[in-house]
């Protein structure tokens, strides 16, 4: 007999509907299987191709400054400093300005205004990397070297201690250029994501606030941000995922060479831009592949590292 109000052909206990509950269950469990599956695969299949490599130079591998293809001695260092110090200085860059977005399109843009802004966040997410990194190179590049380096080295690079960050010469392509670019991809998906909690934020929580007499700014340092902390800070590491693994976008911008300089205006590489670069060079088998496929295994171990420690300050703020 079917349920009192229960849309016809629906009924309670019945045979066809046990089975598939057990068909739509089995469907779901093999969905979440597959993806732990192919994670997994990905994973040992890069280990097990750079495990030649780690054989050949150990853990040193890691730290090692020297990339060789010639006397066959590689090493990761460089790159896995180019990686962090790039996607670090990105979202330095990058936080600041997506929360004044967010802010700007939940409390102060007029109403007309505030679908076209919120529109063009979005589509900044829809550029291809390659067009970021073509852009970056023959409009951002010029414009650092003849502008932008020129005046920072001449006023910052003279005073002491912090001088070595900005000393060198102005070639527009580098650390910082690099990761300006990526502070301009990342952008979008952090200011996006900020945007969205923000509005989540009960209505009568931030009148309140504004009954007892505060400031917009103290409504939203004292009520938006404690609310809506664990949705920003999935966002920001959002943000840093992408540009720990960004490729062509930094490939156009970084200079592409193996060393670690103290300025940021000096060029340098990413893992994801030594691979782009190296891999088509690379023979089958050879120690120069298996060095690339260990450095792929490195970024997992980093991504993993990062998305670890984002888990457990998000933990730790759900436990405060």
């Amino acid at each position: 007999m079917a349920a009192s109000g229960s849309p016809p052909g629906l009924r309670r206990g019945s045979a066809s509907g046990a089975m598939g509950d057990a068909i739509f269950a089995a469907a779901c469990r093999i969905a979440g299987l597959l993806v732990l599956a192919l994670l997994g695969a990905i994973i040992i299949g890069l280990f097990i191709g750079g495990l030649p490599a780690f054989r050949a130079f150990g853990f040193g591998f890691v730290f090692s400054t020297e990339w060789d293809p010639v006397q066959e001695v590689f090493g990761a260092g460089v790159s896995i400093y180019g990686t962090v110090i790039t996607a670090v200085l990105a979202l330095v860059l990058a936080v600041p300005l997506a929360f004044g977005v967010a802010f700007y399109l939940t409390e102060l843009a007029p109403a007309w205004l505030r679908r076209p802004v919120g529109t063009a966040v979005e589509l900044l997410a829809a550029v291809p990397s390659i067009i970021y990194g073509m852009w970056g190179f023959f409009l951002i590049v010029p414009f650092m070297a003849q502008t932008v380096q020129p005046f920072v080295i001449d006023t910052l690079g003279e005073l002491p201690l912090i001088g070595d960050l900005f000393a060198g010469p102005p070639f527009g392509t580098g650390i910082f250029t690099a990761a300006l670019i990526l502070a301009i991809m990342v952008l979008p998906f952090i200011a996006a994501t900020m945007r969205d909690v923000f509005e989540t934020v009960p209505a009568v929580y931030k009148e309140s606030a504004y009954g007892l007499g505060c400031t917009q700014w103290e409504v939203v340092r004292s009520v938006v941000l404690p609310y809506t902390r664990i949705s920003v800070v999935g966002g920001i590491m959002l943000g840093l995922g992408r540009a720990l693994g960004e490729t062509m976008a930094v490939t156009f911008v970084i200079g592409n060479a193996n060393r670690i300089s103290t300025s940021l205006f000096g060029p340098g590489n990413t893992i994801a831009s030594v691979i782009a670069l190296e891999f088509g060079e690379s023979e089958l088998g050879s120690l120069k592949l298996s060095a690339l496929l260990a450095l792929g295994f490195l970024l997992f171990v980093i991504s993993f590292i990062v998305l670890a420690a984002s888990r457990f300050l998000l933990r730790q703020r759900r436990k405060a």
